[in-house]
């Protein structure tokens, strides 16, 4: 077996055991063939998952690189990133640490989240899904004792995590069991019978609902009385939590950026934000203002709200329709899954992020959504929906998660890769609501001042998350200080702080992997001239699917050099 042959085995062994340890990740990804298993939280079964992945990263150091072609040692160096960022975020267990209902760092949530969107289209999807839901008792049990291990350990979780988490599993337990989302898949399936529908009422009931019901419990009575307070919601005053959030910087970023000149690149971009503010904000209100004023307006403007969430829904509709009528004018010609717009659901709420993305299943069964908050319509701006729609949809994420699918050079596993290429993905996301004014997308000044205000949030977040966990900031420190940079509201500052607090690093990954692509893409104009052209660099960014930034210069390196670019044009800060 020769290299690239030996690559090729470890391709596949990496796709089986990623998702192995993870399948509720890939029913969230759309990937098939794991929506009937559960993963093991527990201590055992992240060393049981760690062991596996060191192993792997063992046999992957073996490969001769000199005898790979370019793109196999892009492979290379995606799984190389990939298998010690994954080994890691099992030998930290920072979800374990700091009980939470963030959507992608609680496993709980990850169900609620994952489990309901599993396609069943015919009797043995149906049968895999009652499997699942008949050992999801089993998963909350060990969820529970995971969080009373760690908290027994001296990692005490927050209290603002565990009253978060509190509200979740409360509104859950509260549904009537015809509502619940575990049982919508069976619902709606054509395949499910009267007695698969009355099997699963049964399990949620008498099983899956009481296992909930303890988890509440254990958070309540054993977690919250030694809760960290909001003056101690960074991981720095956890033992060990410097280190742990150094990895996670490296993880969501992709680079080996300290913590501290993260912090300072934050500051740097929200000063140069603030000629933009008074520029943008005197065009759309017709007279000279400043960047503070500009940002009292909007917040303080009782105009620029909506009445309800069917106008929401229009918005960000309309907003995705425009951008797919535009896309072929800058970008190759993709032939994608259909993207959808869905609220998120109401008791998700309280937890959520303004919007997230789910990719179409691989199979077509299910297109790309995009998710969007729509409760509580009167405290939503009118002016923010346009570049959340363009940053969640085209020609964001689900351009660039949609289009890896179809890209049939890949490896199985690098073609639903999201959040753990995050650097990549929401640099892209960020990257999209920019593009989206260059392509005429937005319909008014006052639409771009949202996009500017998702860029103070975005800049404002490698901030607050060095400042809380690095610096040691406490909760309302952060929640000022964001409240000061941005345009948006009390509740979504609230929302964004929370989920910092629960995830560290993530929020790193918008503005540094946007960055880096806007420097990639100075870079080859300057150095192509006329040559240049956007459709076909963004065509090599998406070129190789979601990869860390280091590898994404060498790929745009590569394709400046055959459009006639000569000579790399390396940066320090993509070191992978």
């Amino acid at each position: 077996m020769n290299e690239k042959e030996r690559l090729g085995q470890l391709d596949r062994d990496f796709f089986v055991a990623m998702h192995e340890i993870d399948p509720l990740t890939a029913t969230q990804l759309g990937v098939p063939g794991y929506d009937h298993l559960l993963p093991d939280p527990s201590r055992a079964g992240a060393e049981a998952g760690a062991a596996r992945l060191a192993a792997l990263e063992a046999r992957l150091q073996t490969i001769d690189q000199g005898a790979l072609d370019a793109r196999d040692q892009v492979d290379r160096d995606v799984m190389a990133h990939l298998l010690w960022a994954l080994r890691t975020n099992l030998e930290d267990g920072l979800w374990a640490k700091d009980a939470s209902a963030g959507t992608y760092t609680s496993p709980q949530s990850m169900a609620f989240a994952s489990i309901p969107g599993a396609p069943l289209p015919g009797a043995d999807a149906v049968a895999g899904y009652l499997q699942r839901l008949t050992a999801l008792p089993g998963f909350f049990d060990a969820v529970r004792t995971r969080y009373q291990e760690e908290a027994a350990a001296g990692w005490r979780s927050t209290v603002v995590g565990i009253r978060q988490a509190q509200r979740q599993l409360e509104g859950h337990l509260a549904r009537e069991v015809t509502a619940d989302p575990l049982l919508a898949p069976l619902v709606e399936s054509p395949a499910a019978t009267p007695a698969d529908r009355s099997r699963a009422e049964e399990v949620i009931l008498g099983h899956v609902r009481p296992a909930m019901a303890s988890l509440l419990r254990a958070l309540l009575d054993d977690l919250l009385p030694r809760a960290r307070p909001d003056e101690q919601v960074g991981i720095c005053h956890l033992p060990g939590g410097e280190g742990m959030y150094r990895r996670a910087v490296r993880r969501h970023t992709t680079t080996r950026l300290d913590p501290e000149e993260i912090h300072r690149i934050g500051l740097r971009v929200l000063e140069e934000l603030e000629v933009e503010w008074e520029e943008v904000g005197s065009r759309a209100f017709g007279v000279a203002v400043r960047a503070e004023e500009v940002r009292a307006r909007l917040r303080e403007d009782p105009g620029l709200r909506f009445q309800d969430e069917g106008q929401i829904l229009a918005v960000v509709t309309a907003a995705l329709q425009r951008a797919e009528a535009a896309r072929d004018s800058f970008f190759p010609a993709y032939r994608i899954a259909d993207c959808v717009v869905r609220p998120i659901d109401p008791v998700e709420a309280g937890n959520a992020a303004m919007a997230y993305y789910r990719g179409p299943s691989a199979d077509g069964t299910r297109p790309g959504t995009h998710f969007v908050l729509t409760t509580d319509p009167s405290s939503r701006f009118t002016f923010e929906y346009e570049a959340l729609a363009f940053h969640e949809s085209t020609p964001g994420h689900h351009l660039q998660i949609a289009s890896a699918q179809t890209l049939g050079h890949l490896p199985r596993y690098r073609r639903h890769l999201d959040a753990e290429v995050c650097a990549y993905v929401e640099g892209w996301g960020l990257y999209a609501e920019r593009l989206a004014d260059e392509m005429g997308l937005y319909t008014s000044n006052l639409m771009r001042l949202g996009m500017l205000s998702f860029d103070a949030l975005r800049a404002s977040r490698l901030v607050v998350d060095s400042g809380m966990h690095h610096l040691g900031w406490d909760r309302q420190r952060a929640v000022d200080f964001m409240w000061r940079s941005t345009a948006t509201t009390g509740s979504n500052v609230n929302n964004e702080i929370d989920r910092y607090i629960a995830w560290p690093g993530q929020a790193l990954a918008y503005m540094i992997g946007r960055q880096e692509i806007s420097r990639l893409r100075s870079a080859a104009q300057t150095r192509l001239g006329a040559l240049f052209d956007v459709r076909e660099f963004h065509g090599a960014v998406l070129s190789e699917g979601a990869v860390p930034l280091s590898v994404l210069e060498g790929v745009v390196e590569r394709w400046k050099a055959a459009r006639g670019g000569g000579g790399a044009d390396r940066h320090p800060v993509a070191v992978g």
